[in-house]
């Protein structure tokens, strides 16, 4: 298989749907819907054209883990008050 133009809409066998990303004579980058991007041996894949390509969706970026400081009294412990 030759060079596939960048932004071409592919079916893999095992990957499913996805856009090229980079391609040359030697190696070939797909970004897969549900597996992100995987690259191939250009002459050994094989991949079908899958035609007219839906919108791209968003990739949704992920949020840092905010850190937050619990603030607890020793261990076991709970307060009373003396009547």
């Amino acid at each position: 298989m030759k060079a596939l133009r960048e932004g071409q809409y592919v079916k893999h066998f095992q990957y499913g749907f996805g856009w090229v990303t980079e391609s040359d004579d030697e190696r070939t980058s797909i970004d897969f819907h549900d597996h992100g991007v995987k690259k191939f041996v250009t002459g050994l894949m094989v991949v079908e054209m899958a035609g007219d390509a839906p919108p791209r969706p968003s990739r949704t970026k992920r949020r840092k883990k905010s850190s937050v400081a619990v603030a607890a009294g020793p261990a076991g412990r709970t307060p009373t008050s003396k009547s």
